[in-house]
């Protein structure tokens, strides 16, 4: 009887140890399972741009969109909108990085698209940058063109509000509903344009140079781009090799095909080439032919380096 009662207590004693064990690693189990599925997946894509071979980038996580740069003409701007909305995520913000119409013209289009999405810039003095240069291009007639980007006065109340539409951001991070930051940096000297954005994802180890890169595009070295704008330029690209030497992010430029940090010194490559070349050409035809040669497969010879041959050389 006592043999029985002890082989009864411990096969319970067997099941409930095993049991409670069961129990642990389920739960455990399912904790890891909760813990993966809450975990934020960011991921960007390109839009390419054909207008000066400019990209627009799109970052998802799976629960929202945010869009960096919209391209240099609104028909352009429309086919952005329905790549965004074939992604079928709420677009919460449209950063510009800077204040070339080649970023920004599809705003307008963007925003009639997606009403609820924040157009946002990192600081005031790209705000600045992008209604003066619209405000100088209406004055040209440059925005015949492009008349939902006239803007908005007493003259033409139906024109872009600027000052309303595009908010600056009280932080340098911006981060998507649902998981993922992207750290944006405006301190830098004026270089290829007057104020600058980069973006930096340690989520996807990329970093968004904006036009301080260009790959296998020609740079803009035109109007606004002196010699003091292109030292700076040259010495900003130092520092960013210096600064992920060691992280190795992807590194994706304003125009052209993601690249690796060497791009850096492609980079700087072409603009002392494009200084000697411009120093010593006695015609914009010479500059331009010898550029060309240097750089074969480059694509906007026939407007990018054809501006900056002619703000850069002077015939006698």
């Amino acid at each position: 009887m006592q043999k029985r009662l002890f082989l009864i207590t411990f096969f319970w004693v067997a099941f409930t140890t095993l049991l409670i064990s069961f129990t642990i690693k389920t739960t455990n189990q399912n904790t890891s399972m909760n813990t993966v599925t809450k975990k934020t997946t960011l991921k960007v894509e390109v839009f390419k741009g054909k207008a000066a071979s400019v990209n627009s980038y799109l970052f998802t996580n799976g629960h929202s969109a945010i869009v960096m740069d919209v391209l240099r003409s609104s028909e352009e701007a429309k086919k952005l909108a329905k790549w965004i909305q074939s992604k079928q995520l709420p677009l919460t913000h449209i950063l510009i990085t800077h204040g070339h119409p080649d970023h920004y013209t599809g705003m307008d289009v963007l925003h009639k698209e997606f009403p609820q999405a924040k157009i946002v810039v990192a600081n005031q003095d790209i705000k600045n940058d992008i209604k003066s240069f619209s405000t100088w291009m209406e004055s040209v007639g440059w925005l015949e063109a492009e008349p939902a980007l006239k803007p908005k006065s007493e003259k033409n109340p139906n024109g872009f509000d600027y000052d309303g539409l595009i908010e600056v951001l009280n932080s340098s991070t911006l981060t998507l509903q649902g998981g993922g930051t992207l750290e944006l940096e405006t301190i830098y000297q004026p270089a290829e344009a007057e104020h600058l954005t980069t973006v930096y994802s340690k989520d996807l180890n990329a970093f968004f140079t904006s036009d301080f890169c260009y790959n296998g595009v020609h740079l803009w070295l035109g109007n606004g781009v002196d010699q003091i704008h292109i030292n700076n330029w040259k010495a900003q690209l130092v520092k960013f090799k210096a600064k992920y030497a060691n992280s190795q992010p992807i590194i994706y430029p304003g125009h052209g095909e993601a690249s690796t940090i060497e791009l850096f010194d492609v980079v700087t490559k072409y603009i002392q080439q494009f200084e000697k070349v411009t120093q010593h050409a006695k015609t914009k035809k010479e500059a331009m032919a010898a550029m060309q040669k240097l750089y074969p497969t480059w694509t906007q010879a026939d407007f990018l380096l054809l501006h900056s041959v002619d703000f850069h050389v002077q015939e006698k």
